[in-house]
């Protein structure tokens, strides 16, 4: 989801405590009851669930005095905690399976509940919504208990779960309507002394995976490989502050069997937010067309309006192809995403053309026409991210799939530096990415060259399918998708579900 006022993104994950450190951990949704174990630490470990069909990574917290259990999602693009109402006609509506399966609020209940106002209002682009009151609240994460917390009370909304915002208290739907700011979860943990300093570091594992977790206040150092480098986030120049998570993509290459390929972009370097409540990722146009046609993915009209995604065979996935980006600049750190990890299924099959009757999946890197672009989950899994609110700077390694080990190391105090990192070394040079050249076609192409079963039938450097690629999206017509998107895919001639 996108945050129309403050240009933000949405979801969110969730729980473990200690002295210094909350963990929440991610867990591919099996049993709808969360699972908690006591860890050596004397911290809480709670299950969280990749809902790869609604897109997103849920978390199961507690709201209230006594305790109502719900699940939401976790949004490093956004900034509030929200939840929907009992009685928001969305949770009363059961018809069909609806209703708020992920648990609602219901008020009357609650013993500790402080109506602070009737100004709580967010809209996403996709025409979604919540509007209500904020109120202060208990919020319970594991065995942890946080004290008047403000959140979000959703009494009229078209969501049927609620979300926990992690971003920057500048990106809280309060402020653009009423300029108000408050100490959102991340302060309000650190205020009340769970953790030394507003950081934590994200852990998605892979598309797979059965487990994963986001650490608030610290670092595993069993979750990832390399070196944990820094880059600065962005200041919003419009307010000259910090609002998102916005680093620099300074450069992108195409890696296969048959060589690599340095991707080119008018962009260079470009402004993208890290953002785990975008199931996709979006870049600019002109690269995302010579991304296209390295994996050999074709654009197709899904719907009556003309919208589209796109498509490739499934069995792509498997050709050990990816992608590095880098950020940063020269040493800064390098992110390599596979295939395996960008190749969505959607249900469906090719009904003509080159991939006539095989499985068609949706690729997970999309095109849009303006900052902010955003790299979403279909990036973030291959990825360790450490997201520090005090020196307004991230560090990034590649991640350890599916670590079974682990080291916390805790910040030491507030401000401390992300523990051991180091900083990008060229950052500050200006850096227009490896590739500038406006004639730039992928001449060997992931599948053109070879490499796993996707190697033959694709598309290549010759092919000159990029000059029908669609329009890119623009703010007023954006969409997160979600991975449920292949349940709504119907006709286009080319592409048909079962």
């Amino acid at each position: 989801m996108k945050n129309i006022a403050n240009l933000a993104t949405s979801s969110l994950l969730a729980s473990v405590a200690s002295a210094q450190v909350v963990q929440w951990d991610i867990q591919r949704r099996e049993n709808p009851k969360p699972r908690l174990s006591k860890r050596a630490d004397n911290s809480v470990e709670e299950i969280i669930t990749n809902e790869r069909m609604r897109g997103g990574y849920f978390a199961s917290c507690t709201v209230g005095t006594p305790a109502q259990e719900l699940t939401l999602q976790l949004d490093t693009g956004s900034s509030d905690i929200w939840v929907p109402a009992s009685e928001a006609s969305i949770c009363e509506d059961s018809s069909q399976g609806g209703g708020c399966t992920f648990g609602s609020y219901d008020y009357e209940k609650s013993s500790t509940l402080d109506v602070l106002n009737n100004d709580f209002q967010i809209a996403y682009v996709d025409g979604s919504g919540s509007r209500g009151d904020y109120i202060s609240e208990t919020f319970g994460i594991g065995n942890i208990k946080l004290q008047n917390v403000t959140m979000g009370l959703g009494l009229d909304t078209d969501i049927a779960y609620g979300l926990v915002g992690v971003g920057y208290a500048l990106n809280e739907a309060s402020v653009s309507q009423t300029r108000q700011i408050y100490d959102n979860l991340p302060v309000v943990m650190r205020n009340e002394g769970h953790i030394k300093s507003t950081a934590y570091s994200l852990w998605l594992n892979d598309l797979d995976a059965s487990k994963g977790n986001i650490l608030f206040g610290g670092i595993d150092t069993e979750k990832y490989t390399g070196n944990l480098i820094r880059v600065n986030i962005d200041q919003d120049q419009r307010v000259q502050n910090y609002t998102s998570f916005q680093v620099r993509l300074t450069s992108l290459e195409a890696h296969s069997s048959s060589g690599e390929d340095a991707l080119s972009s008018s962009n260079f370097p470009i402004p993208v937010v890290l953002d785990s409540g975008t199931t996709f990722s979006y870049l600019p146009q002109d690269i995302v067309e010579q991304i296209w046609t390295e994996v050999g993915a074709e654009y197709t009209i899904v719907s009556n309006d003309g919208s589209g995604v796109p498509l490739l065979p499934c069995d792509f996935g498997n050709s050990g192809n990816y992608f590095s980006f880098g950020f940063g600049g020269n040493g800064g750190p390098v992110i390599k995403v596979g295939m395996d990890e960008l190749v969505i299924p959607v249900q469906g099959k090719f009904t003509s053309g080159q991939y006539a009757g095989k499985d068609a999946c949706q690729f997970g890197i999309q095109n849009m026409s303006s900052d902010p672009f955003l790299l979403g989950d279909t990036f973030l899994r291959s990825a360790y991210v450490v997201y520090d609110l005090e020196n307004n700077e991230i560090a990034m390694a590649p991640t350890d799939f599916n670590s079974t080990k682990s080291n916390i190391v805790a910040f030491p105090s507030q401000g401390a530096e992300i523990p051991s990192s180091t900083p990008a070394p060229s950052q500050g040079a200006t850096n227009s990415g490896p590739n500038n050249d406006p004639d730039y076609s992928a001449g060997r192409g992931f599948q053109s060259g070879g490499g796993g079963s996707g190697s033959s039938g694709g598309s290549s450097g010759d092919d000159d399918s990029a000059a029908s690629l669609p329009p890119a999206l623009d703010l007023t017509q954006f969409i997160v998708m979600g991975a449920s998107m292949g349940l709504m895919l119907f006709g286009g001639g080319m592409f048909l579900l079962f």
